[in-house]
């Protein structure tokens, strides 16, 4: 059966059409993410709330859990590209030092509660949690520049969570302020299950895992850096934002696999004044 001239062009116009949709869909995708982070603006505004909600009931953790275990069985035995992201609690074996244990395990579960609800908001996952860490992660295979500005944006909206909403509702009922330093960085993951029973534990292991803690603990109290696997992706205006650490600890072994040469660290410019978004 031969093609009419007149379904041809129907043909060719359907196509340039899609063509067409798909071009104004990639030139405005980052602008249709961060209206989606403006629109969240509202959802923040209760942040208050819900934390003091968290401080005086027991949260539920297992949802977000959940949440990261199901994607991550899709992806069991293999490699999958994801950002990570290590949420650490600053000052916390001081503070076990001066709360009393209920007083202390209220605190650290109403502050993991809250950086999970944002890391959720943001479309991200929480892996689990470490003592007074929450460990996330964002999938970046699709669009990784794209995934690498929304990490950021969601990293620096949880510290503006704990600054600016959460201390204020600290001070007033005799609990400690908090400090939170964040690492990031991006590569590929294996994905290990720890069982053949759907909900045995689920985990990642690798260079990305390993460098993503390291890289906590060389950032500043209420501060984020980032390692070079990711920086080098960021939106030119994002990137203008961080700094290079020159000056590593001493034990800081790591080696960038493409150079041979030491892995490099970038942190926000601490006089950085950005704007809240929660």
């Amino acid at each position: 059966m031969t093609t009419s001239h007149k379904d041809k062009k129907k043909n060719v116009n359907s196509s340039s059409k899609y063509i067409l949709a798909r071009m104004i869909e990639d030139d405005n995708s980052r602008d249709v993410v961060v209206k989606k982070v403006v629109n969240l603006e509202k959802r923040f505004t209760q942040a208050q709330d819900r934390f003091w909600h968290s401080l005086t009931h027991i949260p539920t953790h297992n949802i977000y859990i959940k949440h990261g275990h199901d994607f991550l069985l899709k992806h069991g035995r293999s490699n999958v590209s994801l950002v990570i992201i290590y949420v650490d609690l600053v000052g916390s074996t001081k503070m076990s030092m001066k709360l009393p244990a209920d007083k202390l395990v209220t605190l650290i579960r109403a502050f993991s509660h809250q950086i999970s609800f944002v890391v959720k908001s943001y479309d991200g996952y929480v892996l689990k949690y470490v003592g007074d860490a929450v460990i996330a992660f964002f999938p970046s295979d699709f669009n990784r520049p794209l995934t690498y500005d929304n990490a950021v944006r969601c990293a620096k909206s949880m510290i503006t969570t704990i600054k600016e909403k959460i201390n204020p509702v600290l001070s007033k009922h005799d609990y400690p302020e908090l400090k939170l330093k964040i690492g990031m960085d991006e590569g590929e993951n294996v994905v290990v299950q720890y069982g053949y029973n759907r909900n045995s534990q689920i985990d990642l292991l690798g260079f990305t895992m390993n460098v993503t803690s390291k890289i906590t603990s060389l950032t500043c109290p209420n501060s984020l850096s980032v390692g070079h696997n990711m920086h080098k992706l960021l939106n030119p205006k994002v990137q203008s934002e961080f700094q290079e650490l020159l000056n590593l600890d001493k034990d800081w072994k790591y080696l960038d696999s493409e150079t041979g040469e030491i892995y490099k660290v970038y942190t926000l410019k601490q006089s950085l004044n950005f704007k809240s978004k929660v």
